[in-house]
């Protein structure tokens, strides 16, 4: 039976937080966290991107950019607000010394 103890409750509802969180900064994509991601974000996102930062590009330089090409006609980026055009264009405004062939 559950106990009903409101500071029971309260700790299990926070370690459940506390352990989903983790789980999600624990995920990659191509080598990149999502935390990592979300850098890039407003360099990618229209009407008004902005340039990458040298966080953004320095996470950049670590990815699998073949792996990230793969994503370029995919429905997931829009979904997430992303421009993929814009995305294709951050190896060269990061000045990373091979750009994705894609």
């Amino acid at each position: 039976m559950i106990d009903n103890n409101p500071k029971l409750l309260a700790l299990m509802a926070l370690l459940i937080v506390a352990i989903a969180t983790n789980n999600i900064e624990a995920q990659s994509i191509c080598n990149m966290s999502v935390s990592d991601l979300m850098t890039c974000k407003p360099s990618v996102t229209p009407p008004n991107p902005t340039q990458p930062t040298a966080t953004c590009c320095s996470a950049l330089s670590h990815a699998n950019m073949q792996c990230l090409c793969g994503y370029r006609n995919s429905k997931l980026l829009p979904s997430f607000g992303i421009d993929p055009n814009l995305a294709m264009q951050l190896p060269r405004k990061c000045n990373l010394p091979h750009p994705p062939n894609c």
